[in-house]
């Protein structure tokens, strides 16, 4: 038989269960808010001092996973495109860009919600075990540069303003010449024998791709192209064209970018798995220079064959990267514009996009992220994670080497 006990008795019981959980839970705590090495010194204990400042008792303001100006993983912050002392090897750069788009509209706001899904990512606590490095441990000045002001009324104005925007930053001066990696490749690829910054590019849809190209080609000429995505977006035109501005969508400006010369001839798709309207839509994308990795090919061939297949293909050139988020299977990354089920996971695509560290990377973006269409933030928290993934990418000469073995199997049977 059981019997009710008191409302006095039992909040003594649930007292003693908590105090005995807080003696006995250290080991189940969770990681601090921020990096042990950020908590102040203080001088005084006790609370309520009276004569003692913020600064005097607590140190720094030091800002929280979920407090703070909204920066890329809590990085310095600067409106670089109005201020020209601002110094950087490495730039994060919004373009809240979706009036191209074929489906669903909501991209405008994929630079807010990327960096929204960084909160928990910062300087101080960005060593991971997969890259075995922190990339802003590794010599080079990383800023978070705000956004394009991008008109969301005249389609041939806004991507003028990114051009403009992109231009005005990749022609400053990097803040460490000679800095780590690949860093190098700037200089030896650009027309002018200096070392630009680069630039991560939050989109915006997949449009901002087509300003992006036309900025580099002025500094570097045509590039390499590797372009995860679901979709090909190299066709020509869509149904109801009827003037030039209206063939810049989210799906053709690969196609105009090849007409403007901005592209090599050794670009490469990963993670197709689009419908398509046959054949000639395939040898369509041949001709505009693309090589083709479906989503099925992981399966088939391996992770590692895919990396290989994507050195092979750029070899030394300079080469721009292009993510778009839709690459990843939309039950893992749901807020995109134009979803197609099948594709890879987010650990497959991490995995790839280490395998491609030391090429020779001029810049990097990463879009279609439209967070109206997410949930608990899982699609802009992948992107975070990726654009980190970027930065150790960009600044790493190779590869990280896999782990070591755990040792032999033994079977304990």
């Amino acid at each position: 038989m059981f019997r009710l006990l008191p409302f006095a008795a039992l909040a003594i019981v649930v007292q003693s269960d908590l105090a005995w959980s807080h003696r006995h839970s250290d080991h189940h705590a969770q990681d601090p808010l921020v990096d042990i090495h950020d908590f102040p010194k203080s001088g005084s204990s006790g609370s309520g001092s009276s004569g003692s400042t913020w600064l005097e008792k607590y140190g720094p303001q030091i800002d929280q996973p979920f407090t703070g100006p909204l920066s890329f993983s809590h990085l310095p912050y600067s409106r670089c495109l109005e201020d020209e002392s601002a110094a950087f090897d490495i730039a994060i750069l919004g373009m809240p860009f979706d009036t191209a788009v074929t489906y669903r509209p909501g991209a405008r706001f994929g630079p807010y919600a990327i960096r929204s899904g960084s909160r928990r990512q910062r300087e101080t606590r960005g060593y991971t075990l997969s890259w075995k490095n922190n990339p802003y441990e590794l010599g080079s000045k990383i800023m978070d540069c705000g956004d394009v002001p991008v008109s969301p009324f005249d389609n041939a104005l806004a991507v003028d303003q990114m051009e403009v925007a992109y231009s005005t930053l990749l022609a400053r001066t990097a803040a460490s010449e000679g800095s780590t990696g690949s860093t190098a490749a700037t200089q030896k690829f650009a027309k002018d024998g200096k070392q630009h910054p680069r630039i991560v590019s939050l989109g915006g849809d997949h449009t901002i791709v087509l300003p992006i190209l036309r900025s580099l080609n002025k500094v570097y000429g045509p590039v390499s192209v590797i372009h995860f995505d679901a979709h090909l977006d190299t066709w020509p035109a869509y149904p109801g064209t009827s003037t030039d501005q209206s063939r810049v969508t989210h799906g053709t400006f690969f196609y105009l970018a090849r007409e403007e010369g901005l592209m090599t001839n050794t670009s490469i798709h990963a993670g197709i798995r689009c419908k398509l309207a046959g054949i000639a839509d395939l040898e369509n994308d041949a001709s505009v220079g693309f090589q083709l990795i479906s989503t099925d090919d992981i399966d088939d061939h391996g992770v590692a064959a895919i990396i290989k297949r994507i050195r092979d293909r750029v070899g030394d050139s300079p080469v721009y990267l292009s993510l778009d988020i839709d690459v990843i299977d939309p039950g893992l990354a749901p807020a995109t514009g134009t979803p197609e089920a099948g594709g890879w996971t987010t650990r497959e695509v991490k995995r790839i996009i280490r395998g491609l560290a030391g090429l020779n990377f001029v810049g990097a973006d990463i879009v279609e992220v439209a967070p109206a269409y997410d949930n608990a933030e899982i699609t802009g928290i992948a992107a975070a994670d990726i654009v980190h993934d970027f930065l150790s990418m960009l600044l790493s000469s190779e590869p990280p080497a896999p782990h070591s073995t755990w040792g032999p199997v033994r079977d304990e049977l």
